[in-house]
């Protein structure tokens, strides 16, 4: 459903804590996002009506903009003068978002395509239940039981292969009678994406207990993936069971023009419109009090992953146990007593809702920052693989490791643009901190454009991209993305001893002004470059040494400015951190410094 006569839309994402309105309106032919208006998000008691939260952010708007909007609790179509909207698109994570459990035959081949198929989608996948996951029939059993997700994935076995693991699976989930999450009166919807062979005897198995919706193999061959049946399913039924379950959304879903989205998805959307559009190569991060998503687009190939629990507030507590003290402290830029830290950290767990009152207590935020990034990073890369199980030739040093497990796809070498949201970046008291974060915890090599989010818009674009991808893209370029510069930097296993010689450049700016020197390893170097420039650089690499040509090779490239400018990065990949105290501190002084992160 595509329209084209559009001038003014209205859109809002609802939050599981705030309802977030944006206004995009026509303007000399282009699309531009003129207001926002806010609300907290009421499905919880008193309310119980997600319409209030978004009824009282339009009042937010109407005061704002001056533009009428509601004619008592009715939205007015389409647009005449200052009166009325043409168009209210929503995405929603109200309620916890979409909870999903996946079940494959192959824990690395069929469990893993399937949870690949929900993340993409939107969802939180709460476990992966597999034949070969070494649990006992019971434990399965009882998982499923004590679970309650809103709908199952069920995948197994190639179309025309085996059909036993998956018929078994099908009988695991009929033994545990799972209820769903939202919804005492109607059955769990479970979602069939496996060997056609097996479908009648799983609808014989499901049907009666379950909500059963059969769509095309997750993995039709092994070397075939397709997950995108499987993904608009999971949408589709997203609408109709869970978010009809939620209070007030069958009002809601009758005021939208377009299916309310999954707020992590229509992020995906946008994403992959993006890369698309431009033929890029995009990695994106949602940075979050509870959870971190990131997103990444390698040619025609979309994949999202959310770490559940890796956030700056809600779960601050499970970055510190995960990434060990000492990750975290090696950021920090000043001397600070472990203990100290800890009682810090454990806070802002119990008063998640507190920001940084002091400069301190900001760079220990974005010390936390930088490992809850790099450890989603992680796990992102580790599910962003080639397909497993796929024959490929094997050099003499694979061929001793026991499992020939997929590469990972994302190269962070070919990567193009480097898109940062969430608080902690988007609202970073000074863009060269975002930046600064983003490179520390990324660590991009080569030649890297990185962008923030200006207010989080991600998600109503991604819906909107399914209306008017005109509008959704020219907003998302104009106002959405603010450009911070370029990241030259290089490339993995390059770590050379401070101080010792390694690149000179040559920059040659818009004006025709050359700047030509050189930087020693182990250090940041900053240019200013306006946001709408760009700027010729020759970058020659010492012979040890390599920026994305090969070693000794000199590249020659465009480069774009930003909010920040061109970054010159020669602290190695990946970054070294000297071992003692002192001199660590005063590393990260030099590079804060440098970059003009924190006032003198």
């Amino acid at each position: 459903m595509i329209k084209d006569d559009l001038n003014v839309i209205i859109a809002t994402d609802c939050g599981s804590t705030t309802t977030k309105a944006i206004l995009i309106e026509k303007k000399d032919g282009v699309y531009r996002q003129t207001f926002r208006g806010e609300s907290p998000t009421t499905v919880e008691a008193p309310f119980e009506d997600v319409t209030r939260g978004v009824l009282n952010a339009f009042a937010e708007m109407e005061e704002l903009s001056g533009r009428k909007i509601l004619d008592g609790e009715k939205i007015i179509t389409p647009a005449q003068g200052n009166v009325g909207v043409d168009i209210y698109v929503s995405t929603s994570s109200a309620g916890g978002g979409l909870q999903m459990m996946v079940a494959g035959a192959v824990k690395t081949m069929t469990a893993e395509s399937a949870q690949r198929a929900a993340l993409g989608a939107g969802a939180i996948v709460m476990d992966v239940i597999a034949s070969n996951d070494q649990r006992l029939p019971h434990e399965k059993i009882d998982r499923i039981r004590h679970l309650r997700p809103d709908m199952i994935l069920l995948s197994g076995g190639t179309d025309g292969g085996t059909v036993t693991h998956v018929v078994e699976l099908a009988e695991y989930i009929s033994a545990a009678n799972p209820k769903p999450r939202l919804g005492m009166t109607f059955q769990l919807p479970v979602i069939y994406a496996g060997n056609k062979d097996a479908r009648e005897k799983i609808k014989e198995i499901l049907s009666i207990k379950t909500s059963l919706n059969i769509t095309e193999n997750i993995r039709p061959t092994l070397e075939r993936e397709n997950l995108f049946p499987a993904r608009q399913e999971i949408q589709k039924l997203f609408l109709e069971h869970v978010m009809a379950q939620a209070p007030g959304y069958k009002k809601l879903m009758s005021w939208t023009g377009a299916p309310i989205m999954p707020t992590p998805g229509a992020v995906g959307l946008i994403m992959q419109t993006i890369a698309k559009k431009n033929n890029i190569n995009v990695v994106g991060v949602d940075i979050g009090g509870a959870t971190t998503d990131v997103f990444s687009v390698y040619g025609e190939i979309f994949n999202r992953t959310v770490s559940a629990n890796f956030g700056m507030s809600y779960s601050i507590s499970n970055v510190l146990a995960e990434a060990g003290i000492e990750n975290i402290l090696r950021w920090v830029p000043f001397d600070i007593n472990e203990l100290d830290l800890r009682n810090r950290i454990k806070n802002k767990m119990i008063r998640p809702t507190t920001i940084p009152q002091t400069l301190e207590e900001l760079k220990i935020e974005q010390a936390i920052s930088r490992e809850a990034l790099r450890l989603s990073f992680e796990q992102h890369k580790s599910l962003a693989v080639g397909l497993k199980g796929v024959q490929r030739e094997r050099d003499i040093s694979e061929a001793f490791k026991q499992e020939v497990t997929g590469e990972t796809l994302v190269d962070m070498l070919k990567l193009d643009l480097l898109v940062g949201s969430g608080g902690v970046l988007s609202h970073a008291p000074r863009r060269s901190q975002a930046m600064l974060m983003m490179i520390d915890a990324f660590q991009p090599e080569g030649i890297t454009r990185i962008a923030v989010d200006s207010i989080f818009m991600m998600p109503h674009l991604g819906v909107l991209s399914t209306v008017h991808e005109q509008a959704a893209t020219e907003v998302f370029e104009k106002d959405c993305l603010i450009p911070l510069g370029t990241c030259i930097s290089l490339v993995k296993n390059n770590i050379g001893k401070p101080k010792e010689k390694c690149i000179s450049y040559k920059i040659t700016m818009p004006d025709g002004k050359k700047v030509e020197e050189s930087l020693p390893c182990g250090e940041l170097r900053v240019f200013p470059l306006g946001i709408d420039q760009s700027a010729e650089i020759e970058v020659s690499p010492v012979k040890n040494f390599d920026v994305g040509a090969g070693k000794g090779k000199p590249i020659t490239n465009k480069v774009f400015g930003g909010v920040v400018g061109i970054v010159i990065d020669t602290r190695g990949r990946p970054i070294t951190l000297a071992k003692d105290k002192a001199s660590r501190t005063e590393q990260l002084q030099q590079w804060a410094k440098a970059i003009d992160a924190y006032p003198e």
